[in-house]
């Protein structure tokens, strides 16, 4: 592995002479020298200087063409410097913190550069490239974050149960770096995140979950989840998905362990691309299976329900966890609630009618869905896998074949409730909604095109048959 080496860019010089004529050394330090070293791109830069951070970045703003504009964050003593050149950078002066036991706030105070590395979470963090003009570009490793890096080793710069207790989230940081970079966590560093797992509690729900969702697009997500459960710590954030492990047996009856098969079809979502919500889709597909669990002497273990309890679910989980509330969740929902459909039309013939109802039930997640129900094919008998697949990828031809002649993503019956009202003269009721899912369910089974004239001629056929004629020939008014 290369040793750093600053871009050649010249906000770099210009930092290096601000600093100088402040008499205040700088550093860059943190991700953006890690990421140099591993050949990774990074926008975030982190200016260190030992002095007045806000001063330094001030300083260099007046020294950018047209005054760089520089925001100003006192309550943390930080800075940001917008540049064309390099993005946003962060200044800030070294500085040194303490926790109190209880306190999720550190107690801040100006510190030298040894002891502003020392308060980094990880090795491969404290790594640091030198902006004075005496060493410009000279590497600075106190802690060894090169030697780490080169050996995909995940540890703290001072004894790993001070870091963490200092601050729990690197807890959850440590797993995300290496489930992100595919390293190992150091074994003293494992063992202090299960002996300090408990102050996981006082950290805020937001930023635990900002770390998790990092986990989540990942490029194999398993990893983290694995080391979440082994640490404990995902029995702390999502009690829920811990649920899923295990194997029940009863005399030949034993179920598949749902924790590691979701994270199977995870890291298959992951593998083509799904977005961080099509992830989510995978993790809570079957997070009701615990609550749904049934044994029977003749059949075995059985999970009636649990795509439709797992979908109820979904608010819940989205709330407790900070995630999104809106479109987001609205469509993992939906994905969680459709995640059998597919493969059910895979186990018998398939119709158009059955393809209909799927196309209108999912609309523009259809293709979202069909991707998760793929992931979702994670059988061990090569055999039987390879037959599932055959057979899903005839029911995605079918699929293409009907949404190409109904057009269903989009679908809406020609026969609007207003129709209905003023056709027959009725007001808002029961009988208009009753009305308008017989056409819908017509169109659905393929009785009648999605066209006004077949479709009006139904509906009136529908309305006579519950005692209902035109305006102006009304039988009687429904209950």
């Amino acid at each position: 592995m290369n040793t750093p080496r600053l871009p050649d860019l010249p906000i770099f010089h210009t930092i290096a002479e601000a600093a100088a004529e402040l008499g205040q050394p700088a550093y860059v330090i943190g991700g953006y020298v890690r990421d140099l070293a591993l050949g990774r791109d990074s926008k975030d830069i982190d200016v260190v200087t030992v002095g007045d951070g806000i001063a330094l970045a001030q300083a260099v703003g007046n020294r950018l063409k047209g005054k760089g504009r520089v925001q100003v964050f006192k309550n943390f003593g930080t800075a940001m410097l917008p540049t064309k050149e390099a993005g946003d950078i962060e200044f800030v002066g070294a500085r040194k913190e303490s926790y109190r036991t209880e306190s999720r706030k550190p107690e801040v105070q100006a510190g030298t550069l040894e002891e502003d590395l020392a308060r980094r979470d990880f090795t491969i963090n404290a790594l640091g490239l030198s902006l004075n003009p005496e060493n410009f570009g000279e590497l600075v490793d106190r802690y060894d974050g090169m030697k780490d890096l080169v050996g995909k080793t995940i540890r703290t710069p001072l004894g790993p149960d001070v870091t963490f207790s200092d601050d729990p989230l690197r807890m959850m940081r440590a797993v995300r770096f290496a489930s992100q970079l595919n390293f190992d966590i150091e074994p003293d560093t494992f063992d202090a995140i299960i002996r300090n797992k408990e102050r996981i509690k006082i950290v805020s729900q937001e930023r635990i979950t900002t770390e998790l969702n990092k986990i989540i697009e990942s490029p194999t997500p398993s990893y983290g989840f694995k080391l979440l459960f082994q640490t404990g710590l995902l029995q702390l954030i999502f009690p829920k998905m811990a649920l899923l492990y295990g194997v029940e047996k009863v005399g030949t009856h034993a179920h598949k362990d749902n924790f590691y098969h979701t994270l199977q079809v995870l890291d298959n979502v992951a593998a083509a691309g799904g977005d961080l919500w099509l992830r989510w889709a995978a993790v809570l597909h079957d997070i009701a299976k615990p609550a749904t669990k049934r044994y029977f002497p003749k059949v075995g273990w059985t999970f009636h329900g649990h795509e439709d309890k797992g979908a109820r679910w979904v608010p819940g989980i989205f709330t407790d966890l900070k995630l999104p509330l809106g479109e987001e969740m609205r469509m993992v929902q939906k994905l969680v609630k459709l995640h059998l459909r597919p493969i059910a039309l895979v186990k018998e013939t398939v119709t158009d009618s059955a393809v209909r109802r799927l196309l209108f039930e999912a609309g523009e997640d259809i293709d979202r869905l069909m991707l998760l129900c793929r992931a979702d094919i994670t059988s061990k008998d090569h055999t039987r896998k390879e037959r599932y697949l055959r057979n899903f990828t005839e029911v995605e031809e079918k699929l293409k074949e009907v949404e190409e002649k109904d057009h269903l993503r989009s679908f809406r019956p020609v026969i609007t409730g207003e129709i209905i009202m003023e056709t027959f003269g009725l007001k808002p009721s029961r009988a208009v909604g009753e009305l308008k899912e017989a056409v819908m369910e017509a169109i659905l089974d393929g009785i009648i095109t999605n066209e006004m004239e077949p479709a009006l001629t139904f509906l009136l056929q529908q309305g006579a048959a519950k005692g209902l004629a035109p305006e102006g020939g009304l039988v009687h008014s429904p209950n």
